[in-house]
């Protein structure tokens, strides 16, 4: 969906995909070959690292107002993407920079991000995010990590964290820690810690954890022994800790969107190349109509999943007040989307798709291995889900009278270049509902009146009407559920995943409304087709409804010899 929108730019996603393409065609760094031997040595990709910090990367990490590339968070989901299109390993293993500067970025002071942001363009430094501990999974509530503060103001800090994304290679890693022995929402502070700047003996890194998936990135931990840091390595006030990372998360769960979409599209890719060479039953397994159909609905899945975190990106800049519902429902449905896309094409690539010595060096079964923790990034499905239930009041509420924000909307959307991302303006909580969706039947009406003037398909107006339905009966099933705090029942999740479908469609609809008339509209129309049939069961595209999308590959290979 890459330079679709204004505002929606090209030059680093380019300038990397280009970078990686070179290396890969020598063999070297991106390579099938490379990917498979670190995966298997469960070796950490240095390489690649070196050659996406001398591409630019680590500059779409920082904000442009300090020095960082233009685009925001949409260019730097798709430059994120473009890495997980080639290895999700390496696009986690790098991308974890940005995680562990966001903090600052959200709550710290001038010269803490401008001393950050140095650090990251001058340097690539590795930056790490300590949140988690063991045996406490989500709940950030009960992290035993302390930090005490002396007469100085200087702070100690005396526990570990653990499993950390480059906690054993970050140079530096921003910390939760609990500043209240009592706990609780205002019990707990954020600190950068620099390590090279600490102590000997004040800290020690805890071994490299072997994974199922992402093997070769660095999941380690972290313990530190009445480590000291400078009252300058607070980030924000005391006790304001948990309230920086709910909002910095809205942020980093909208960014696990683009390693979904990348896993996903290196899949349909490796099915398709794939499936042009498969010799079966005399023919060709990408000339039989069930292997089209498979190909064709993933590729509208991934459009679909697309469309959602293209939206989402944009939503930070336009919306950002919204962020809270915007980013758990991308964050719990577009690698829901994703997983069922690449599952279905492991099937059709059968046992091939699980050997490590046959097809592509073995890349599918390293990706969907590599795909599956992407659900349980920064906060897990059911985390994610959670939060939208808590939120059911309000969004029922506003889906039911119609109201939404016009004004931020059309900034997400339009033709404006998007404002800048500021964080200050992220909500824990959005009073607003989320507009992407509140708005679908406006979104519907005008898809019909571009149907009617031929500059999108007939069909998408069909769609449009059945998502606008869906979106109705949406609110009510929301409505009729009773207001649920942490024991929700299983039919709140249910229909929190029905949101999630509808946002993802929701945003299909915007895109095609804002695009009609381009040669999208048939893909984000095959898009709705495929949201359509996640809403409701029993919807049946008609049978030449995703041909459109399958690879073009499928167009030019030559049958096999009989």
């Amino acid at each position: 969906m890459t330079a679709n929108l204004p505002g929606w730019p090209v030059g680093l996603p380019t300038v990397l995909a280009d970078a990686m393409a070179v290396a890969a065609a020598a063999g070297g760094p991106f390579s099938a070959s490379r990917s498979a031997a670190l995966d298997a040595a469960e070796a950490f990709p240095e390489t690649e690292f070196a050659l996406l910090n001398a591409a630019g990367l680590p500059r779409a990490y920082v904000p442009a107002r300090l020095g960082g590339a233009p685009g925001g968070l949409p260019e730097l989901l798709d430059a994120l993407r473009e890495v997980a299109r080639r290895d999700m390993t390496v696009a986690v293993a790098h991308g974890k920079t940005f995680l562990g500067a966001v903090s600052t970025w959200v709550a710290g002071t001038e010269e803490q991000q401008r001393a950050l942001a140095r650090l990251v363009l001058d340097e690539s430094a590795v930056i790490a995010w300590g949140l988690t501990e063991r045996g406490i999974g989500s709940d950030l509530l009960a992290g035993s990590l302390t930090a005490t503060s002396g007469p100085d103001g200087e702070w100690r800090l005396t526990g570990e964290k653990w499993p950390i994304n480059n906690a054993t290679r970050g140079q530096l890693i921003c910390v939760l820690a609990r500043t209240d022995p009592a706990g609780g929402p205002r019990g707990f502070s954020l600190f950068l810690v620099d390590k090279s700047a600490l102590p000997r003996g004040t800290w020690q890194p805890l071994p490299k954890e072997l994974t199922h998936g992402i093997r070769g990135a660095d999941i380690s931990g972290l313990r530190l022994c009445d480590a000291p840091v400078p009252a300058d390595a607070l980030i924000g006030k005391p006790g304001d800790g948990l309230g920086i990372v709910l909002r910095a998360l809205q942020l980093t769960r909208t960014l696990c969107a683009a390693l979904s979409v990348g896993a996903g599209e290196h899949a349909l890719r490796l099915a398709g190349e794939f499936a042009a060479e498969r010799a079966l039953h005399g023919t060709l397994l990408i000339r039989l109509p069930l292997a089209r159909r498979v190909l064709g609905r993933a590729a509208a899945s991934l459009a679909l999943a697309d469309a959602a975190a293209l939206l989402a990106g944009r939503c930070a800049h336009g919306l950002p007040r919204e962020m809270s519902a915007v980013s758990a429902a991308v964050k719990a449905g577009v690698p829901w989307i994703v997983q069922q896309t690449i599952d279905d094409l492991a099937e059709l690539l059968g046992a091939r798709g699980f050997l490590t010595d046959y097809h592509a060096d073995g890349m599918f079964q390293k990706l969907e291995r590599d795909h599956r923790i992407v659900a349980v990034f920064d906060g897990s499905t059911a985390v994610n889900r959670s939060l939208l239930i808590s939120q059911f009041p309000v969004l029922a509420r506003l889906i039911r009278t119609g109201t939404y924000d016009a004004a931020g909307l059309a900034a997400t959307t339009g033709e404006t270049p998007l404002p800048e991302l500021d964080p200050t303006a992220l909500r824990l909580v959005s009073r607003t509902g989320c507009s992407v969706v509140q708005a679908v039947p406006d979104a519907a009406a005008r898809i019909t009146a571009l149907a009617a003037a031929g500059s999108v398909p007939p069909r998408a107006a069909e769609l449009a009407a059945m998502l606008s339905e869906q979106t109705t009966a949406l609110a009510e099933a929301m409505a009729e559920l009773p207001p649920s705090g942490r024991n929700a029942p299983a039919a709140a999740f249910a229909v929190a995943r029905r949101f999630e479908a509808c946002f993802a469609g929701a945003a299909a609809l915007h895109l095609l409304a804002a695009l009609g008339g381009t040669e999208r509209a048939v893909t984000l129309t095959a898009a709705l087709e495929r949201c359509l049939e996640l809403l409701v069961p029993s919807h049946r595209p008609p049978p030449a409804a995703y041909e459109c999308l399958v690879p073009p590959i499928a167009q030019s290979v030559e049958e096999p010899a009989r």
